[in-house]
């Protein structure tokens, strides 16, 4: 198993437009949800009404992630405040 280990340390990890980019994905989601709502008979009619599921559960999920990525970037902002 040594063979697997890796000799390098991990470099840091990317920061970038979090809150923004969870807030796009989480209107996409919606909004993927909104278009597909018409054609509700033509999916449940073909088996595939998972896929307006899929995009309202995203939606919902992306919501959850909004709340996280504040609450992580105001700790973030917080830390590096009380940093001398």
């Amino acid at each position: 198993m040594a063979k697997w280990t890796p000799t390098h340390e991990a470099p840091e990890p990317l920061e970038g437009p979090v809150v923004a980019t969870i807030t796009g994905g989480t209107i996409l989601w919606f909004v993927l949800f909104l278009v597909q709502l018409p054609f509700y008979g033509w999916f449940d009619d073909h088996g595939h009404t998972w896929w307006v599921w899929t995009c309202l559960a995203g939606g919902g999920l992306g919501l959850i992630g909004i709340w996280y990525v504040r609450k992580r970037d105001a700790a973030i902002k917080r830390a590096e405040a009380e940093r001398p």
